[in-house]
Parts: structure tokens; C-alpha cells; sequence
């Protein structure tokens, strides 16, 4: 395993371990470079996560206070938790399903697209899926992507044979059990997957593709990728000339250390990467550090979300087999005579019992809920993922009252839907209930969303500096020598699970930090 120094100014700095940092970590030790990661939260390996929902989450998830604000449901029903993101090296990777989507082409040129939109931000990213398509092909050959690459996709469970017996009657075409990252068959020395249940609680056949056993191992074993459990970026410093120079953060003890570097990535997601560059302001960088354009936490975006589920006379045991591997794609299409821009997907989704009770419709009791509750084995449920729009006020804050165990001040999420997103979502729910309810659901139930698992925005990519934080590499606009790497760059939603892009902008990332380092460039 590699060490180094503190004082060793010629590493390459990255800030989180999830899709983003731990794959641009991997792949820059692999190329050469030396990195270190640091990771807040602690090391978990395989044979140590949790078949058991609530453990699980005590074990994974990241629980530091954040405040919330907005007209958002989530607000009401989970203000301390908008997200629900792992804090544990492979970061969120450990915890997402798998689904491993592509944007269509005009989801990188929504402004073009959609037109002007009141009360949205809309901005074309500067790239286009032409120029990521090799960067989705290495992503998917490498993340073992089924449905891609003549890799088999995974067998559908009864959860999936529900939804497609409904979707299908009403029309659809576009009905398959995804293009998950979770090996169908074996690749890569991981085994293929059991079918256990438990994508969110950390994958224990090792199936599922994340950083943790993917990634960072390969980078670990070329004796130049250094990854520091159990260390929290408090700060990111900076010279006269305005180029990063290293990290301060706190051990699990408190302590503080600095870090030097050559180059800083930060990839912490959009609630803790804008948290960190505006915890970083300084005499240079009043605002907060990388954002003279002024948006630094803004246009945050976490889909337009919620969940449908359909109670049948028999059995369906959704829990059983693969969380996500089923979905719908028809709607994702731009069809504004829907009443709305922008689309969104239905793929299937299971939660234990533990989770069905607090997520079904949070703070309700009586003789409803426990009657949905009563109904739980013979439930089929999907969730509704669609673009949500960008709005300046939709925006992570530095709370200036509610300050974390060293000293920072909290990250402060305000949302509000947006009428486009609420148009959505009522168009998602009628038609998820109507695939329920075309094969026989003797009741559907239509969900509120959840505290967010796809954070994005917050540090957007824009080819004009006024209109964003970095440019089309990832690197910031003010800073030449530091970049972000996470969902917070991404200048749209998309109506797709974001993974698979932040993987292949990671890939393209690496290849050209490498070569801007190799240049004297930074």
C-alpha cells in the first residue's frame, strides 16, 4: 500500500471515494500519477456490510447534520436527511442499485431543446453525447454494463414480469431489465449475481460493480494510490497566485493535517463538494473558493422522483432478486404535449418492510396504512426517475447558525419543484398506476419522493465562466490546478440514473488531467 508524505506537494489531492473520485483516483495511478483520496467515511470491505436494512444504513449512511428548507416534501417529512448517500470508501457506489443509463442527445442541449423556460436555469453542457460516447463505452466495458457490449442481461424477477405484463399491454416497447453494472454473469474476478435483494445495503457476492471493489484496488496495486479512511476535508488552501496547493483535514480523532498537493479534485457529491469550496473562502475568494460566477451550490438538482406500488390478489414478493433491474423507457422521449419538457423512466424498485414503513408515506398511521402494510407480499413497486429543471434558487447553502464536530458550518439544502417537475411527476404517477392496474392491481399507491440519492448540480459545467463553475474538463474556471469530479458538474439531470455519466466523465477527466500534467500545464 502506498504513503505519503504530507509534505509531498507532487500528488494529485482527490476529495471522496464514490463514482467520481474513486474511478479518477484509480485511473490516474494507473496512468503514473501519484494520488491520495481522502474519504470521510470509514473502510468497509465486503464481507462486512449488512443484510439488514436499518443496520445497513446506520453502518453506510452519511448521518452528519444538514438543514433543509423549501417547499420540497422531503423537507417536511426528513429535514435533517435530504440525501440518503453513503459515507464509507466506494462512497454511494456501495450503495446505488446499478442501473447504468446513457443521456439521449438532447438531454446535453436542453436549452437548445426545450427553449426558455420561466424559472429555470437551462444551460446547454459545452460536450455532446457524440463526444461521450467512447467515454460511455469504456465506462460500460469496464463497469461490465449488461445490455451493452453483448454482455447477457440479468433474469427479471416477479417485481420486473408485473411491471412488464402491464407495460406491455399498455404499449410500451421499450421494457427490458436495464443496463444494470451488476455482473450477469462472471467478469472482472468477481462473481456473477445471486439474486440476493440487497443492492442498497452493499452487494456481498461482489457482483455489483462499485469503486470499493473495483476501482481502488486496481489503483491500490500500483503502488501509487494512497486512499485515507476516517478523513474529512475541512479546507482546500491556496497560493498568492490563486493555484491550490493542498488540503486541511480532520482524522477521525479531530486532528488536523495538511495535505500538499499538486492538483485538488473534489468529488465529495453535490451537497458536500460546494460545502467544501465555500467552507474554503479567503481573502482571495470571498464567496467561497472557485466561484466568481456566483454559482458555486446553485441549480442543484435531484430528479424528479417518487414511487408507485400496485397490491394484487396473489403473491409477488418483490424483494426477491435484483432491487432495479427492470424499467421502462418510453417516457424518457421529449414530448412536450405531455404538458411538460424533458421525460422520465420507470424502473422497478423493492424495500423491506423497515423501509416500506417509513418511505410508503412518511408520519402516516391508521387503519390505510396498515392496510397497504398488511398487503406488503402480494406488492409490486417501481420508482419514477425524470429531469428535473435547474433553478438558481434551488441551491446547498452554509447554514449560519448549525455548525458539524470540527468547527464547519452545515450544508443548508433549499428545493423547490418547479411547475414542470410537478407536471412530471403527475403524468409518471398515472401511468405507473396504470400499468398496476392493467394486469389487475386491486389498489395503487402513489409515493412522495424520498430524501435524494442523485445529487446534482451545485457546481455546474458551462463553456462561458460567468454561467457556471467548470469548464468541459471538469476544471474549475478560476483555478487551473483544481477540478471537480462528481454529479455537481453536471449542467443538466437527464431523465437517467447519473452513474454511468459521472464514470465516463471521470475516465475523459483523468485522460486529460494526465495530460495538462504531462504538458506543465498544472
Amino acid at each position: 500500500m502506498a504513503s505519503f508524505d504530507l509534505d509531498d506537494d507532487g500528488v494529485v489531492v482527490i476529495v471522496g471515494s464514490g463514482a467520481g473520485g474513486g474511478t479518477l483516483g484509480s485511473e490516474l495511478a494507473q496512468k503514473g500519477v501519484r494520488v491520495v483520496i481522502l474519504e470521510a467515511g470509514k473502510r468497509h470491505e465486503t464481507q462486512d456490510f449488512i443484510n439488514d436494512e436499518w443496520a445497513s444504513f446506520a453502518q453506510l449512511a452519511w448521518t452528519d447534520m444538514r438543514t433543509t428548507s423549501g417547499s420540497w416534501r422531503v423537507a417536511k417529512d426528513f429535514p435533517n436527511l435530504p440525501a440518503w448517500i453513503v459515507k464509507s470508501v466506494g462512497g454511494s457506489t456501495v450503495h446505488w442499485a446499478g442501473a447504468s443509463l446513457r443521456f439521449h442527445a438532447h438531454e446535453f442541449k436542453a436549452a437548445s431543446t426545450y427553449g426558455t423556460l420561466p424559472g429555470a436555469n437551462l444551460l446547454d453542457w459545452p460536450i455532446s453525447l457524440d463526444e461521450m460516447a467512447p467515454w460511455y463505452d469504456r465506462a460500460e466495458l469496464r463497469m461490465g454494463t449488461t445490455g451493452t457490449h453483448d454482455i447477457p442481461r440479468l433474469p427479471g424477477n416477479n417485481n420486473f414480469k408485473v411491471m412488464a405484463a402491464g407495460a406491455h399491454k399498455l404499449g410500451y416497447q421499450v421494457v427490458h431489465t436495464g443496463n444494470m453494472s451488476i455482473n450477469s454473469q462472471p467478469r472482472d474476478g468477481r462473481t456473477s449475481c445471486q439474486q440476493l435483494g440487497f443492492c442498497f445495503q452493499g452487494c456481498k457476492m461482489g457482483a455489483k460493480w462499485s469503486t470499493l471493489v473495483a476501482e481502488i484496488p486496481k489503483g491500490e496495486a500500483t503502488g501509487r494510490l494512497e486512499v485515507r479512511p476516517g478523513c474529512m476535508a475541512v479546507r482546500i488552501e491556496h497560493n498568492d497566485r490563486g493555484r491550490v496547493t493542498g488540503v486541511v483535514y480532520a482524522d477521525e480523532s479531530g486532528t488536523l493535517h495538511r495535505q500538499r498537493a499538486r492538483v485538488v479534485a473534489v468529488a465529495g457529491n453535490s451537497i458536500e463538494s460546494p460545502r467544501l469550496l465555500l467552507n474554503s473562502a479567503s481573502a482571495a475568494f470571498p464567496d467561497g473558493l472557485a466561484n466568481s460566477s456566483g454559482q458555486v451550490g446553485r441549480n442543484y438538482m435531484r430528479h424528479m422522483t417518487g414511487s408507485v406500488y400496485g397490491i394484487f390478489e396473489r403473491p409477488v414478493h418483490m424483494y426477491r432478486g435484483t432491487t432495479m433491474a427492470g424499467i421502462v423507457r418510453d417516457e424518457s422521449r421529449n414530448d412536450p404535449a405531455r404538458g411538460f419538457v424533458g421525460g422520465y423512466e420507470m424502473e422497478t424498485l423493492s424495500l423491506g418492510v423497515p423501509f416500506m414503513a417509513a418511505f410508503l408515506q412518511p408520519g402516516a398511521w391508521g387503519r390505510d396504512f396498515t392496510a397497504a402494510m398488511e398487503g406488503y407480499a402480494n406488492m409490486a413497486g417501481m420508482w419514477l426517475v425524470g429531469e428535473d429543471m435547474p433553478r438558481e434558487t434551488n441551491r446547498v447553502t452554509l447554514d449560519p447558525a448549525v455548525k458539524d464536530r470540527f468547527g464547519l458550518k452545515v450544508a443548508s439544502v433549499h428545493y423547490d419543484d418547479h411547475d414542470n417537475d410537478i407536471a412530471m411527476r403527475r403524468h409518471a404517477w398515472r401511468s405507473g398506476a396504470a400499468i398496476y392496474e392493467a394486469v389487475g392491481a386491486k389498489r395503487t399507491i402513489l409515493t412522495p419522493p424520498y430524501p435524494s440519492t442523485h445529487n446534482l448540480g451545485t457546481n455546474r459545467m458551462s463553456a462561458n465562466p460567468r454561467d457556471g463553475v467548470v469548464n468541459r474538463w471538469g476544471q474549475t474556471h478560476d483555478v487551473p490546478n483544481l477540478f471537480v469530479s462528481d454529479g455537481s458538474q453536471f449542467t443538466t439531470g437527464a431523465s437517467c440514473n447519473p452513474t454511468l455519466t459521472i464514470v465516463a466523465l471521470a475516465l475523459r477527466q483523468a485522460d486529460a488531467m494526465a495530460g495538462m500534467m504531462g504538458r506543465g500545464e498544472i
